[in-house]
């Protein structure tokens, strides 16, 4: 079982920053990817930003320039980076890892989530 921990979220005003991390514990066999998610308040959960283990990244367009995704494999650690920080950045950010397993004959993607965190933009 994948145990999640996040932390760094907060309140910070319009133009500042914060810094997540998100810790990996627990019977990890093959990390494919891991990342961030975000939900705002009566919206779904989007892609943020997401590393696979060949060192590829995914970003959202909305955070391109101003947000950093980056990753200490020997630690299991993701942490993102977040800089000129808008209003519309406000929501619950939600670590995510992928593990590759084999099982039952074929290699299959495991999804595990964190408990969230929130980040508030505001002044």
């Amino acid at each position: 079982q994948v145990h999640l921990v996040e932390s760094g979220g907060g309140l910070v005003q319009p133009g500042g920053s914060l810094s997540l991390s998100c810790a990996a514990s627990g019977s990890i066999f093959r990390i494919k990817a891991m990342g961030w998610y975000r939900q705002a308040p009566g919206k779904q959960r989007e892609l943020v930003a997401i590393t696979t283990s060949d060192g590829s990244i995914t970003q959202a367009d909305s955070v391109k320039g101003r947000f950093t995704i980056s990753r200490d494999n020997a630690k299991n650690t993701v942490y993102l980076q977040m800089n000129s920080l808008r209003p519309e950045d406000t929501a619950v950010y939600y670590c995510n890892l992928v593990e590759r397993r084999f099982a039952g004959g074929i290699w299959t993607d495991f999804s595990s989530w964190g408990q969230g965190t929130q980040v508030t933009v505001s002044s």
